[in-house]
């Protein structure tokens, strides 16, 4: 799950709701790593949240205006977040998420053609596409990076809960067109909860992308009423850098 980083790892999921009807991020720290080199492959995510903006003015939180009402931010690992400054939307306020491709007419095709998004806005002159499985949900934004996508070190995948019985027509079509299948459809225990039904693919540059069946996510992904607290005792008893200074080893980088 955790790509390259075969060794201990933790990993928790946060969002603004249920997975349901809600985008999430899986943040996945790896024991051990103290930072990575990050690639031109994710570029942001945006969203809708005054509050977001006012949270960051009194943190004291670096803010760069990059157009009328849309602030830069950026996550303690170099991650890009936009903030439209407006009140948090009832519905979703993460608007998108962006990836950079090298061709964008090869990615469209991609992913509007074989895995069936629909596309909402192309524009050739800045060389980007929005496309999305729904009006109502998260949408992807393609742009292109000028050159090849470089991943980095750090890279992840971008994940989809679909109904169980498409995943071996996915994996069918993924065969026909002669597309990269990194993992092939298969069933993965978690001890003690829902066996999910997964296959992950690679787009024309790279990116991971997962497609799990729907009915056990959702019994994977039921909100746990702790989480905060789970997350937060966590942490507090990490104390990772302490170790390695007790060790008098450096944390390792990517």
């Amino acid at each position: 799950c955790s790509s390259p980083y075969d060794g201990k790892w933790s990993k928790t999921m946060v969002g603004y709701g249920p997975e349901d009807n809600h985008f999430v991020a899986e943040l996945t720290y790896n024991y051990g790593i103290g930072e990575y080199r990050l690639g031109n492959d994710f570029l942001g995510i945006t969203l809708v949240s005054s509050q977001a903006v006012s949270n960051a003015k009194k943190m004291g939180w670096p803010l760069k205006e990059v157009t009328t009402g849309i602030f830069e931010a950026e996550a303690p690992g170099g991650y890009k977040f936009y903030l439209e400054d407006k009140e948090q939307l009832k519905q979703d306020p993460v608007l998108k998420v962006t990836l950079g491709v090298s061709d964008l007419q090869k990615s469209v095709n991609y992913w509007s053609d074989l895995l069936g998004m629909k596309i909402y806005e192309k524009d050739e002159e800045n060389q980007r596409a929005l496309l999305g499985y729904a009006d109502n949900q998260c949408k992807l934004e393609l742009k292109a990076v000028g050159g090849a996508v470089d991943h980095g070190t750090a890279f992840g995948r971008i994940a989809f809960s679909c109904a169980k019985e498409e995943l071996p027509i996915i994996e069918a079509l993924m065969k026909k067109e002669n597309q990269k299948i990194l993992t092939p459809l298969v069933s993965l225990d978690t001890p003690g909860k829902a066996t999910v039904q997964v296959i992950i693919l690679a787009d024309p540059d790279g990116h991971e992308i997962c497609f799990v069946g729907d009915e056990a996510f959702r019994d994977l992904s039921k909100v746990d009423p702790n989480g905060d607290k789970l997350l937060d005792d966590a942490m507090a008893a990490d104390n990772s850098d302490k170790w390695f200074a007790a060790q008098k080893m450096k944390k390792a980088s990517a």
